[in-house]
């Protein structure tokens, strides 16, 4: 089952009461106040890994406290700091605050952490109060609550290509053609009911991530079919392959069809819209007489793009594509999410 939103509810550790106690001890005349600080509470992180990969786990437990910090204790004790709580998400999840809908944080890499919610101070215990004209204090102060905060999280794969097209174009069958993912492949629409990730391998050690998202329909920016519900999942991606069906079997248009996709993802987002793209005929061991073929050869010439011809079932054309889809990648810079570093500052202890 793939997840990719969820709310949850992080909670920081109360900080530990201040003490109030008195030293008596035999040839100590005077004692005095010994009453120790309370223990500050634990934080609680976020962090990302590479090991999740859907935001599932957050369906069955959603809310996350971290340990209270420990009372102070007499004899001039202080008590202990309570353990952070580190909360794993996937890579690629944003963290939005519920309430305003401000994004606090974007996951672009493993390893990252965010502070989510600040543990409590501790309290001061009596030996704090103690001065010159005032040497036995007879107060402490209570630990102060953690912080709290409702959170929605938001994953995003984490890809470098994505597949767009209609329902049953041959999405499905040339990620798994290309890659080791085992996505379902039938002869219905809509086979493909969540976003699929695989490595697609090229010789000298050369890699990309494809996603294979599920097919869209005209309307899909306003929530027909399972479009609205997957665009997002192209967002980060580098470069779009487009795949058109040329199979005699269907009655589309391929130039209609190019036209709906592309007007579906400018409308969902003007960014995905400006995307580089592929243009891709699929499925071309269905051509027949290649009417549409022709037709969509003559399109791309029209509109200067370089058309590709696939069949995910024979392999034809498939090694022309990586290298084309290769080529079109630009390395990754050091990411740095825009409105971390802000975000970091606004989660620091003040």
């Amino acid at each position: 089952m793939f997840i990719d939103e969820a709310r949850i509810r992080v909670t920081g550790g109360r900080g530990g009461n201040g003490c109030m106690a008195f030293r008596r001890e035999k040839y100590v005349p005077r004692g005095g106040p010994s009453g120790g600080d309370g223990g500050s509470g634990g934080n609680v992180y976020l962090e990302s890994t590479e090991h999740l990969s859907t935001l599932l786990k957050f369906r069955y437990k959603r809310e996350f406290t971290a340990e209270r910090g420990r009372h102070g204790e007499g004899s001039n004790r202080h008590g202990r700091s309570g353990e952070d709580f580190v909360i794993l998400v996937p890579a690629g999840t944003v963290v939005y605050n519920d309430g305003s809908g401000e994004r606090l944080w974007d996951f672009t890499s493993p390893g990252q952490r965010f502070l989510s919610a600040r543990g409590g101070q501790g309290g001061r215990g009596n030996a704090r109060f103690a001065t010159s004209v005032h040497q036995a204090p007879r107060r402490a102060d209570p630990g102060e609550p953690g912080e709290e905060r409702t959170l929605r999280l938001e994953l995003k794969l984490l890809a470098d290509v994505g597949l767009v097209g209609f329902p049953n174009v041959g999405k499905s069958t040339l990620i798994a053609r290309v890659s080791s993912a085992h996505p379902k492949v039938a002869d219905y629409p809509f086979t493909t009911l969540e976003p699929l990730l695989g490595v697609v391998g090229l010789e000298g050690e050369r890699s990309f991530v494809m996603a294979d998202i599920p097919g869209l329909i005209e309307g899909a920016h306003q929530g027909r079919g399972l479009g609205i519900r997957f665009l997002k999942h192209i967002e980060r991606t580098q470069l779009l392959l487009h795949l058109i069906d040329v199979a005699e079997t269907t009655e589309r248009d391929p130039v209609e069809d190019f036209r709906v996709i592309l007007a579906e993802l400018e409308s969902f987002s003007a960014r995905i819209g400006e995307k580089p793209m592929l243009l891709v005929a699929s499925r071309i061991d269905l051509a027949g007489k290649g009417l549409k073929l022709m037709r969509l050869r003559r399109f791309a010439e029209e509109q200067g793009k370089k058309l590709y011809e696939i069949s995910a079932l024979t392999g034809e054309g498939l090694d022309e594509l990586k290298e084309a889809a290769w080529a079109a990648l630009k390395p990754r810079p050091p990411e740095v999410a825009a409105g971390n570093e802000q975000a970091a500052n606004l989660s620091e202890f003040p």
